[in-house]
């Protein structure tokens, strides 16, 4: 009956020639002479793992992240609290945050006040609901440390490795490649990362890019759960380590940028363009894509993994050319000083709203609006 249903299609599911290339079968990949094969079930500890990270990092922003801020000088503003009305508040929760002109005339004359006060109840409100300025230095703290460490840790997997220098070594004897302690413990910790941002993605500060961010994180664990599942685990540490080094540099230049540290700020988000230029748009397509499309062709015909696992690289790549034009963008105003607005930061309004409160959002937004675009 069903149990039956769900054993064949588990076993569809995990059918040598879907993931392996021929003549190569699950059953030549057991652990022998020596040599150790990654298992799905290994990937069961990032759960834990992924809890644990969330524990870490509470600690983290309490011991570290909150002094470190203060040494800085980072505090939340002082917001004006909208006032009281059960009208405004039932309109901003179950109709809209930002009214129309027209909404606004229709709330008027409910409530006999001017255009002006309606729209201040609003902005208020909506101030009330955006993260503080601590939450977001902490938040950018804590993947700043975690982004510096894996991209560290990243680096000493790998100095040694031929195929860190020569990719065609990526390759070599594949799919027979022997699962080494500081590749395991890479993927682990990086996957339940993942996870953990998963987890938490509720309380994060949310941007305007959210979804992406969402299908950024789906896509990013889908394709380390298949490249270790398939023994693509040398090609998935480069990919990692490449993501990780313009993340650190980012999250640097959001935690000066809340600090008021402005030419501090703008100097690394500069080094921080370039950087995810060069990792994300010349060497993740050009040196890994190149060599996840071309060079296993040499060795055996094409299967589905393989398509699977390009497709999932072409999905990130649009995400970061998805990323690169918002970069490009803040790049452009902050060179030709037009920084009128935030591409995707959610800014506090202040009271009056005036043109002027736009001058300095390249700072106070475009660098805080960037999330990790992983």
């Amino acid at each position: 009956g069903k149990w039956t249903q769900i054993f064949y299609s588990v076993e569809w599911f995990w059918w040598d020639r879907l993931w392996l290339p021929r003549p190569v079968m699950w059953a030549d990949l057991q652990d022998s002479e020596g040599r150790v094969y990654a298992r799905a079930s290994h990937l069961y500890i990032t759960l834990p793992v992924a809890v644990l990270l969330l524990g870490l990092r509470a600690l983290y922003e309490r011991l570290i992240a909150v002094p470190v801020a203060e040494a800085l000088g980072v505090k939340d503003k002082i917001r004006m609290r909208a006032s009281h009305n059960p009208i405004l508040e039932k309109y901003y929760k179950t109709h809209s945050k930002n009214p129309t002109q027209a909404d606004i005339k229709g709330v008027c004359k409910k409530l006999g006040w001017s255009e002006r006060q309606v729209e201040r109840w609003f902005r208020r409100r909506r101030n009330q609901d955006r993260p503080g300025l601590l939450k977001k230095f902490k938040e950018a703290s804590w993947r700043f440390a975690f982004y510096l460490c894996s991209s560290f840790g990243g680096v000493l997997a790998l100095y040694d490795k031929p195929w860190f220098y020569d990719l065609r070594e990526v390759w070599a004897g594949f799919p027979k490649q022997s699962l080494l302690d500081s590749q395991y413990w890479y993927y682990i910790i990086e996957m339940s990362f993942y996870g953990s941002l998963l987890f938490s993605v509720a309380a994060d500060v949310k941007r305007k890019d959210f979804k992406e961010q969402l299908v950024h994180h789906w896509a990013t664990l889908t394709l380390l759960s298949f490249s270790w599942c398939a023994n693509y685990i040398r090609i998935g540490t480069l990919v990692m380590l490449v993501h990780d080094t313009s993340d650190v540099l980012l999250e640097s230049a959001k935690m000066f940028n809340y600090a008021g540290w402005e030419t501090t700020c703008n100097s690394i988000f500069v080094v921080f363009a370039l950087v995810f230029m060069v990792t994300r748009l010349i060497i993740f397509p050009f040196w890994l894509i190149h060599c996840t499309w071309v060079y296993p062709l040499d060795q055996f015909e094409p299967f589905f993994g393989y398509y699977f696992f390009n497709v999932m690289l072409v999905v990130l790549l649009l995400l970061h050319m998805f990323w690169a034009s918002l970069i490009l963008r803040m790049v452009k105003k902050f060179l030709f000083g037009k920084l009128k607005g935030d591409e995707r930061s959610d800014e506090e309004e202040d009271e009056e709203c005036s043109e002027e409160d736009y001058t300095h959002t390249y700072t106070n937004g475009s660098v805080n609006g960037l999330s990790n675009g992983h």
